[in-house]
Formats: C-alpha cells, sequence, structure tokens
C-alpha cells in the first residue's frame, strides 16, 4: 500500500508541476514578494498531498523564533522535504542552491522566476562572490536566504562539512541566522522510491548573531546547535 501511495504522489508532483507554467505568467506580473508567497502556496500543497497519500506529517519546534524580518536560514539538508516544506513554515524566500537546477523543465524556470541564488560549485571563489552579491539584495528586498551548509543531502544519522558561504553572507551583512534541524530523512529518503509514513520533527532554533563575527565564528556555532539536535530527534 506504501508503494502506491508513494507512485500517487509522485504522479500528484507531476501533475501539479504542470501548473507551474501558469503561476509563472502570474508571478512576472507581480510584486516579488507576492509571487513568493504564491509559489509558496504551491509548495504547501505539496506538503499537504504527502500527509494525504503517503502519511508523512510535521510538527515544529521553536515556532516563536520564526522571523517577522529577512534572515538567512541555515538548515538540515537530508531529503526532498525541506526544499517544500520551509516554504511552507518560513515567510518568503528564495534559495541558494547549484545552477543546474535551472536546466530543469518548468520547476527550473520556477526557481529562476524565484530569483534562486544559482551557484557553479565547480569555481568556488565565484559562487562565494555570488553568495555574497546576490545574498546582499534578496535579504535588502526583503526575503530571507535559505542555505543548505552541508551542500548536499546528507543521510539520516550522518552530518557533513558544513560550509562557510553562509556564514560568510551573514558576517558580511549582517544579518542573523535562524538554524533549522529536522529528521525528514528518515521518512522521505533519497534513493528510495518508497515513502515511509510518520511525523517529521523539525527544530526552529533561536537567531544567531552575525554582526562583527568572523564566518569561522558563526558556522561553528550554526553546526554545533544543529548537530546537537540532531541527536535529539534521530533515533
Amino acid at each position: 500500500m506504501q508503494f502506491l501511495a508513494s507512485l500517487f504522489f509522485y504522479i500528484g508532483i507531476g501533475l501539479s508541476t504542470l501548473f507551474l507554467p501558469v503561476i509563472m505568467v502570474i508571478g512576472l506580473l507581480m510584486p516579488h514578494l507576492p509571487r513568493q508567497r504564491m509559489l509558496a502556496r504551491w509548495s504547501a500543497s505539496i506538503i499537504t498531498m504527502l500527509r494525504v497519500l503517503c502519511r508523512v506529517d510535521y510538527q515544529v519546534k521553536g515556532e516563536e523564533h520564526l522571523p517577522t524580518e529577512p534572515v538567512i536560514i541555515m538548515s538540515k539538508h537530508q531529503s526532498t522535504w525541506e526544499t517544500f516544506a520551509l516554504q511552507a513554515i518560513f515567510p518568503a524566500q528564495t534559495w541558494v542552491l547549484k545552477r543546474e537546477l535551472l536546466l530543469i523543465p518548468i520547476f527550473g524556470w520556477a526557481l529562476a522566476l524565484a530569483q534562486a541564488i544559482a551557484i557553479d560549485r565547480g569555481s568556488p571563489k565565484q559562487a562565494l562572490s555570488q553568495v555574497i552579491s546576490k545574498g546582499r539584495d534578496r535579504l535588502e528586498r526583503g526575503l530571507c536566504v535559505v542555505v543548505f551548509p552541508e551542500g548536499t543531502r546528507i543521510p539520516s544519522g550522518q552530518a557533513g562539512k558544513y560550509n562557510a558561504g553562509g556564514a560568510m553572507l551573514a558576517a558580511r551583512t549582517g544579518y542573523p541566522i535562524v538554524p533549522v534541524a529536522h529528521n525528514a530523512g528518515l521518512f522521505w529518503t533519497p534513493g528510495r522510491f518508497v515513502i515511509q509514513p510518520g511525523t517529521v520533527q523539525a527544530v526552529i532554533g533561536p537567531e544567531i548573531e552575525s554582526k562583527d563575527r568572523k564566518a569561522s565564528e558563526i558556522i561553528g556555532e550554526v553546526e554545533q546547535w544543529i548537530e546537537g539536535e540532531m541527536r535529539e530527534i534521530t533515533p
């Protein structure tokens, strides 16, 4: 039954993606903040479909730490879940991601419309420069910037190397960081077709100040907080 539920869910994602061109055309006529909120509602519909079909729900701890002003969101990266769920949980946002994702038909175009910060992982210096310059632009325009500091999806129970790009953006701009830990990899596991039922535990941490601090110090605090929470929510 869970195989069929997962199959119908993936079919549902495919069908909902067909509506993205309509959303994109409407979005081109809107200011950037309402446009982001419209795309966020599409992502929230995916999370709803995941709950109904695959019985994967989520609980959020630390909602009192949700920002009311632009921040840099640094999240654990375990699955596809957080790419949709963060949009349902946090205010209007954009993401730092690898530029190859922009080449995906329809979906990649939507990422471009959402003003995603696409970087070339093969050119670290250029990538860092883009994160800082474009990240500053997005923050000043009222958007949160989502960064996955490990750079790629890491299996549940493991930790990757925390890259300092997002921390450098914070140090250069003075915007605070909100860390996020979650265990979605236990249920929507990369490389596995079948999605397991359960409740994702997501924890939002208090703001980490970045003014007058070094990037190395900032990313160290981010890593310590996230991985500490991961030990609490991962069996």
